[in-house]
């Protein structure tokens, strides 16, 4: 496996800052109310749960217990409630060895919710989310420092309205940015991200100027909009990334998969702490694949995640 040792600012020279963490993420935390059933109901019907469970969700808070689980250092940086769903949130990060330090405290504010039912015989989720009303995070000065002492950088959707400041800053760690759908200033994170990750269902969305009819003509278009390196997931088919012309496509290894809820959210951890580490592009994706593989084994989003050892020796079998 060829593994590429330098970080690179927006110029493309060597990143040379002194690294305070291996990621810094910025994104949403909420509470997980996970339900496992036997197959997804219709209305109006009364149908019994399997299993239960309450965990700690978001994608922010899910990727930065994922860089934490495989041994590097997060700092986590979002907006919590100070109601006891925040305290939660926030004491479920602090068991996993994320910095919370830089998480801002709203007083009065709302902690969000997610309702994930789980279908037991396939182990795919639908979620019914809870829109957050907790304020967006600013670039002032103490995030900006925070930032330069980043091996990387991951944004969360939630964050995209950091793109248009952080394209005025001229050197920074590589930039990853988890996209989930078409919003606001999501053109301007076109041109900052580094790293632009996709599911492949954001190329299927209407509004979007995307030609073409097969995944691959689909994804080059995508391609020629973004200035960075485009990775698209495609849940079991694995990931996708462009070697020229050429699509590249990284399969998942075997794995019986009991719930899909937090595996893009894994895999986005996983890629960025990869980038912090210095491997090259197919290592980044194939390390992703399969920390986002392995995390499907068990209920909820994190208690499947591998540890680092773990991770790299199933790589081993990814192509």
């Amino acid at each position: 496996m060829h593994i590429v040792v330098s970080l690179h600012n927006r110029e493309g020279k060597a990143f040379m800052g002194k690294k305070k963490f291996d990621v810094v993420v910025v994104g949403r935390a909420c509470i997980d109310h996970l339900c496992v059933v036997d197959q997804y109901p219709d209305e109006d019907v009364k149908m019994p749960m399997s299993a239960r469970l309450v965990e700690g969700g978001g994608q922010g808070a899910t990727a930065a217990c994922c860089v934490a689980r495989l041994g590097g250092t997060v700092a986590y940086v979002g907006c919590l409630g100070d109601d006891g769903e925040g305290l939660f949130c926030r004491k479920r990060l602090d068991e996993f060895g994320v910095n919370t330090s830089y998480t801002h405290i709203i007083p009065g504010g709302r902690t969000p919710y997610a309702y994930v039912f789980i279908t037991g015989t396939s182990g795919r989720r639908t979620i019914i989310y809870e829109p957050g009303m907790l304020p967006a995070v600013e670039l002032d000065h103490s995030l900006s420092d925070l930032f330069m002492h980043a091996g990387a950088i991951l944004l969360g959707p939630q964050a995209t309205n950091l793109a248009a400041p952080l394209m005025k800053k001229d050197s920074l760690p590589p930039v990853v940015y988890d996209c989930e759908r078409s919003r606001a200033g999501l053109e301007d994170m076109m041109g900052c991200a580094d790293h632009f990750i996709p599911h492949y269902g954001f190329l299927e969305q209407e509004g979007l100027p995307i030609r073409g009819s097969s995944k691959r003509e689909r994804i080059i278009s995508l391609a020629g909009m973004v200035k960075g390196c485009l990775i698209v997931t495609d849940g079991e088919h694995g990931a996708y990334y462009l070697n020229g012309e050429s699509l590249v496509q990284v399969h998942p290894p075997a794995v019986r998969v009991r719930d899909t809820t937090g595996a893009g959210d894994n895999f986005h951890g996983a890629y960025a702490l990869a980038l912090s580490r210095g491997f090259d592009l197919h290592a980044a994706v194939c390390f992703a694949v399969s920390t986002a593989s392995l995390s499907c084994r068990e209920y909820g989003g994190r208690a499947g995640i591998p540890d680092y050892e773990e991770a790299v020796e199933v790589m081993k079998m990814v192509r």
